[in-house]
């Protein structure tokens, strides 16, 4: 099709209040070409939209195809969510001002409605999406790769303004040392020492002693709180492990592991046990607290500080050049299992930490190297909300507390095997190339716009053919020429 005909159908579209390329087309273009993005000057976008590409999500997955009266499907939906913030739209509520709404016209309404919904499994969609990320790692890493691989186990506050929101109440920070309002947030990440996977999560709350204030809230707040029947949806396994721990979600969806990193919340003789009874061969480590814990040694049923005074004593402590720390190790029966525990402590008057692992090969040393991976949990949540709004959601139902949660993470993948493929040093430096190559293609998209609609003045005006005056202005200015192929997607 020549210029002068796809300017025609533009304008004749222009002029009817609708675009010339039917929905699914224009999503169909806009995922899958390698023009519309140049591979020199839109390496960050190009790279994102080559991974999603290699993403199958069924239909079946969002459960029904297409809402009734809505334009896109759901998979169209959920990939424009996911999309988001790759191109400068901060939120849904901000999507009417973004350039995303200037290629699939729709109103913010359509994404509110696909968040709330209940019926949605956001479980099997992360855990889907994972799975073939994992293949493409697995595929396109070297096999000289030799780091463990292993899970982590970490929780988060996610505190909340709203008093209204469904499932709210009051938490007890560990930052903090203080009460606050919003959730626990428990999650599950996967990393190899390169790159990391956000693979599940769990929002819980806390109970309060005092019966009259549920969750830490007044009679009044509970009453305002919105409150919805969620039985036969499938948020429902959500709101039942509310309340509920969650040990091994991941366990049960056959990721493979090394190891399970936790830290002393999590270290107790029910993980011991749990990871001793898995078919396939893992192991844990796990800080430790010194405290009344007793562990069966050679020297008797002994508690931390009691097994440190007796190795001490014995002059079985050693110091480590590397890490510029005194260690002593030993072996001991816990939970019915032999485990290995290390004690170190920086400087004389140093306090000892203890690390707990059920592998009896490993040394000091490489125990913790392999448990220091635990910090890739806090560059995540950094990165997560402070590029992604992690958490930001306002919404008062808790399908979309559970719907943004999930979003987010499933960004912040994408973004991880971007980052392990190309040559970038952070997941900011990938957001801020992204940001600015979306910026780039948004000015000369509004630059087009403003011509078009100058053009079509000007037809009103003097009785002109716009078509021709379009031509016109391509075929003698290379510069409009090239501000047509940028906005090509709306042509």
């Amino acid at each position: 099709m020549n210029n002068s005909l796809k300017m025609s159908n533009f304008i004749i579209a222009k002029k009817m209040k609708f675009k010339p390329q039917s929905h699914k087309q224009r999503y169909k273009y806009f995922i899958r070409s390698k023009k519309f993005f140049s591979k020199d000057n839109n390496r960050a976008i190009n790279s994102i939209m080559s991974v999603m590409e290699h993403i199958n999500i069924r239909p079946k997955q969002l459960g029904a195809e297409k809402r009734e009266n809505c334009k896109f499907t759901n998979l169209q939906v959920l990939t424009l969510l996911i999309l988001m913030p790759f191109f400068l739209v901060k939120n849904v509520s901000r999507y009417l001002d973004s350039g995303l709404r200037n290629l699939f016209v729709c109103e913010k309404d359509m994404f509110y409605r696909f968040m709330n919904n209940g019926n949605i499994k956001w479980r099997r969609l992360l855990y889907s999406m994972n799975r073939q990320l994992i293949k493409k790692i697995n595929r396109e890493t070297e096999s000289n790769h030799d780091k463990p691989v292993c899970l982590i186990i970490y929780d988060t506050d996610a505190p909340k303004t709203g008093r209204k929101c469904e499932l709210i109440g009051r938490i007890y920070s560990h930052v903090t040392h203080k009460s606050l309002l919003g959730f626990k947030c428990l999650t599950l990440l996967l990393s190899d020492g390169v790159s990391q996977l956000m693979l599940d999560f769990s929002l819980h709350g806390e109970e309060y002693k005092n019966v009259d204030r549920k969750q830490g809230l007044t009679k009044a707040e509970q009453a305002a709180q919105f409150s919805e029947n969620h039985d036969g949806q499938a948020i429902k396994e959500r709101t039942d492990e509310y309340l509920m721990k969650k040990t091994d979600k991941a366990i049960k969806r056959g990721i493979r592991f090394d190891y399970l990193l936790v830290d002393s919340w999590f270290t107790n003789s029910d993980f011991v046990k749990l990871i001793t009874s898995r078919h396939i061969h893992c192991n844990l480590i796990g800080m430790i607290k010194i405290g009344k814990t007793r562990y069966q040694t050679e020297y008797g049923n002994l508690t931390a500080k009691e097994i440190i005074r007796k190795l001490h004593a014995k002059k079985l402590c050693k110091h480590s050049n590397t890490l510029r720390c005194t260690y002593c190790t030993i072996d001991a029966k816990f939970a019915g299992t032999t485990v290995q525990l290390f004690f170190c402590k920086r400087g004389r008057k140093g306090q000892w930490n203890g690390l707990l692992t059920t592998d009896l090969s490993l040394g000091f040393l490489q125990a913790y190297r392999t448990y220091s991976m635990r910090w890739a949990t806090e560059v995540a949540y950094h990165d997560m909300k402070g590029l992604l709004n992690l958490g930001k959601c306002q919404s008062v139902h808790f399908s979309a507390q559970i719907a943004s949660f999930t979003l987010t993470m499933m960004q912040y993948n994408i973004l991880c095997t971007v980052k392990r493929f190309e040559s970038y040093e952070s997941i900011g430096g990938i957001f801020r190339e992204v940001s600015s190559e979306t910026l780039e293609l948004s000015v000369p998209d509004k630059i087009w716009k403003l011509i078009l609609d100058t053009i079509l003045a000007i037809e009103e005006l003097v009785s002109a053919d716009a078509c021709g005056l379009l031509s016109a202005l391509i075929s003698e200015n290379p510069k409009s020429h090239q501000l047509s192929n940028i906005y090509k997607l709306a042509s």
